[in-house]
């Protein structure tokens, strides 16, 4: 080996080294790679390039440059230079990448860690004929080599240099040093990435390992697992009546304040019967008269034949007013909207009824049997899954994000509608086995539990999905 100088690159050998551990990121460590090792060989140019985690070639660094872009012509030709040298075929003996030696002795595999990390000295004659005929429009006669292999075998890149005159022993000696330095630096600032890689490729070399690696990763995706789905919910009553408007008019008097219980027969809404009244005082009145014309003319009727025939219109129009006064009477008396079983009276804040008029069948409120809940869920149309009565549920609600309350599926739709967000969805009914305790009207999210598919199903579901709308396969 060509003996060198120590007392004059010595030094600058040592900063070198500094510089490339110090260095806080991969760019900053490629600019030292590329410009400051000419202080100790010089060279035309340098390129840095290095491994991606997909095992592609990137030009990091060229000397004398800021930055760099991919898409020149010249990286491109230097990323296809470093696939044949360092994958394709190896100049003067060098070995492709990666070396594995983990099966090997140690000192056999010591031996070609070292053979595949010498600096190689190459020239246009090493290239084929594609990447030669561009060598004289990019660099100048000689160029060399020098990969940045770890102490595990893995290549983390590549230093391609470039000068007119042929290398001396000497210089690849001194490159030979700082090789490892170098290649230290990039392997832990890029971290992670090398890590798995290098997990890669021990396994790459045994393919028994590949196989039971396949196997393990078909079992997993064959494993059945649960479907389910997220959707918003709300706490019903199971058993709840609608309390309707039984007649037009007006909202007088609410009896019961909002969500207070009530028995059977109890008054729970009173409409404004000032028109009616008034229509059965003037009906009263109507009959009163009718009645008396009828009874004149049954009088007259013994000795005038005209009282005879005015006698039965008169009895008709008295059988006509008194139609009219009951029909009055019972629409009184429907102007009060009474309890018909014992519940809850669930409805809004009386001020926003009390003097509105109303239509027939108007919903007012419901009454609840609060000892029966149960969880209204809108499940979207896009989120379905195959559902069956039964089903297992857990409710989240915002009140208790902590407590899950269990629920049984009772209850799905076949056709969607609006949803209070406006959202198509189905709408789901399960009653509730835990949390007695809530009340009405409390809100949150549900977790509603479909059948178990292999979990492959259960990745691909959704995408699957997507792909046959646009598709159509």
């Amino acid at each position: 080996m060509t003996q060198v100088d120590p007392a004059g690159l010595w030094p600058v050998f040592a900063s070198l080294q500094r510089q490339a551990l110090l260095a806080e990121d991969v760019a900053a460590l490629g600019f030292v790679v590329a410009n400051e090792t000419w202080h100790l060989v010089p060279y035309q140019q340098a390129c840095v390039c290095l491994v991606d985690g997909l095992g592609r070639w990137q030009v990091q660094t060229i000397s004398g440059l800021v930055s760099v872009h991919e898409s020149t012509l010249f990286t491109q030709w230097v990323q296809k230079v470093c696939d044949h040298l360092l994958i394709e075929c190896p100049p003067r003996g060098g070995s492709p990448e990666p070396i594995v030696t983990g099966n090997l002795p140690p000192d056999q595999a010591k031996r070609e860690r070292r053979k595949s990390r010498q600096a190689q000295p190459f020239t246009a004659a090493d290239l084929p004929a594609d990447l030669a005929s561009s060598w004289r429009e990019w660099w100048p006669a000689h160029a060399l080599c020098l990969p940045l292999d770890t102490l595990r075998g893995v290549r983390v890149g590549a230093l391609l240099l470039t000068a007119e005159q042929p290398w001396s022993d000497a210089q690849c000696h001194w490159l030979q040093l700082l090789r490892d330095t170098y290649a230290h630096a990039f392997a832990h600032l890029r971290g992670r990435p090398l890590r798995w890689r290098a997990s890669w490729q021990r396994w790459r070399q045994q393919p028994r390992r590949l196989l039971w690696l396949a196997v393990g990763v078909l079992a997993l995706l064959a494993l059945p697992v649960r479907t389910s789905v997220l959707a918003p919910a709300e706490i019903i009553a199971l058993h709840a009546e609608a309390v309707t408007v039984p007649a037009d008019g007006v909202i007088k008097t609410f009896h019961v304040e909002p969500n207070h219980k009530v028995q059977a027969g109890d008054l729970l809404v009173s409409l404004d019967d000032t028109t009616l009244r008034n229509r059965l005082a003037v009906a009263t009145e109507a009959l009163a008269v009718a009645k008396a014309d009828a009874l004149a003319a049954q009088q007259k009727a013994f000795d005038q034949n005209q009282s005879r025939a005015d006698l039965a219109a008169l009895q008709g129009r008295v059988r006509e007013r008194s139609a009219e006064l009951t029909h009055l009477e019972e629409s009184l008396q429907r102007l009060e909207v009474h309890a018909s079983h014992d519940g809850l009276f669930v409805y809004s804040d009386p001020n926003d009824w009390l003097g509105k008029p109303v239509m027939t069948g108007e919903r007012l409120g419901q009454l609840a049997q609060p000892d029966a809940l149960g969880v209204l869920v809108w499940l979207p149309v896009p989120d379905a899954i195959n559902l069956s009565e039964g089903a297992d549920m857990r409710v989240y609600l915002q009140a208790h994000p902590l407590s899950p309350l269990s629920a049984i599926l009772e209850q799905t739709s076949y056709q969607a509608s609006l949803s209070p967000e406006g959202v198509a969805s189905y709408h789901i009914r399960g009653r509730l086995t835990s949390g007695k305790e809530e009340h009405i009207g409390l809100r949150g999210v549900a977790k509603v539990y479909g059948d178990r598919y292999p979990l492959v199903y259960w990745i691909l579901r959704r995408p699957l999905g997507t792909l046959r709308q646009w598709v159509g396969l």
